[in-house]
């Protein structure tokens, strides 16, 4: 049976990207089809300055929301990184297949490194290192896909090149993984400068949907957002971003096309109206099972240490072959 391995990083509030992005498909499509895994990835979330409560209040957040969006503890596996050592243990193997050069081409770590030297701040190993990290979460479970957006599928990648590299060195032992990002709205942009994902760390909120935004918030943030010259409404991502993006994100929502979708508009208003209702109702049943697992944390606790009990036995002869392979002496 294949095996998908998926997580998000409890960085920030989960949004209508990582909904539309990733997790309405874990819960409606790979959790029916496949072995999957789906993981909030809190060891990520140190790489930069953080506050270690906020940090745990997220992970719980997280962990939560993913059960409300759907996941079934009955059909898939949903633990928290931290909670399972086989993480840190094989990622340490990996840094010594990966390369400097490698580490320092990822998007992420160029992105962010020269905002936190601007900040004053230093730049933690840990922000060059952990795609390393990220390869060691896929590899260690012996993952055939990962579901993830486009803007993650470099990391993918990178699981890959490590994976076969380690196998030609080493012999033969983690699987090759590959990215299978979604059809339709892989990347929901921030809908205040239509031309940058919408980010769960991004500061600004007027332009990020998250997840438990009341109704009324959404319908304001979106009938906000920014689009482009011209009236006529074209689904044209190069050179109407915005418009674009409120296309996807209402395919996304209610199903079709962004370019069936844009023959019938004839305002950017209508378009707006319709793409927050749409995005109000996709929420509503997410927001309300969010408050009834809230009311309920034992379950949500006993739900996360069953999943990494679990996970641990999965990745455990993996990454014990891993260490034989690479010529380390049995405990």
């Amino acid at each position: 049976m294949t095996r998908v391995f998926s997580g998000v990083k409890p960085t920030g509030h989960l949004t209508l990207g990582n909904y539309l992005g990733a997790m309405r498909r874990w819960a409606e499509v790979d959790q029916h089809q496949a072995d999957a895994l789906f993981c909030v990835v809190d060891l990520h979330a140190l790489t930069v300055d953080h506050d270690p409560a906020r940090v745990r209040r997220l992970s719980r957040q997280a962990a939560t929301l993913l059960l409300a969006a759907g996941l079934d503890p009955e059909l898939c596996t949903v633990f928290v990184q931290s909670h399972v050592d086989e993480h840190a243990r094989l990622s340490y193997l990996l840094e010594c297949v990966a390369s400097d050069g490698e580490m320092r081409r990822m998007i992420q770590y160029k992105e962010k490194a020269p905002r936190e030297q601007a900040r004053g701040g230093s730049v933690r190993l840990s922000l060059l290192t952990y795609p390393v990290l990220m390869a060691a979460d896929i590899l260690a479970y012996g993952t055939h896909e990962v579901p993830v957006g486009d803007d993650q599928t470099q990391h993918v990648e990178l699981a890959r090149d490590l994976a076969v590299r380690f196998n030609h060195r080493y012999g033969h032992t983690f699987v090759v993984p590959k990215a299978t990002p979604p059809k339709v709205a892989a990347r929901v942009m921030n809908l205040q400068d239509p031309t940058a994902k919408m980010g769960k760390s991004d500061d600004s909120g007027p332009g990020i949907v998250y997840l438990l935004d009341e109704p009324d918030v959404v319908r304001k943030k979106v009938m906000r957002a920014v689009t482009d010259s011209g009236q006529d409404v074209v689904y044209d991502r190069e050179g109407r971003p915005g418009v674009a993006n409120l296309l996807e994100i209402l395919a996304a929502c209610q199903g079709g096309s962004p370019e069936a979708l844009s023959g019938a508009y004839d305002s950017y208003g209508a378009l707006k109206k319709d793409t927050a209702e749409a995005v109000v109702e996709v929420l509503r049943p997410v927001q309300e099972r969010h408050r009834e697992l809230c009311a309920d944390p034992a379950y949500v606790e006993a739900v996360l240490r069953k999943g990494a009990e679990k996970a641990r036995e999965m990745a455990r002869p993996m990454v014990d072959a891993a260490y034989r392979a690479i010529g380390l002496l049995p405990a």
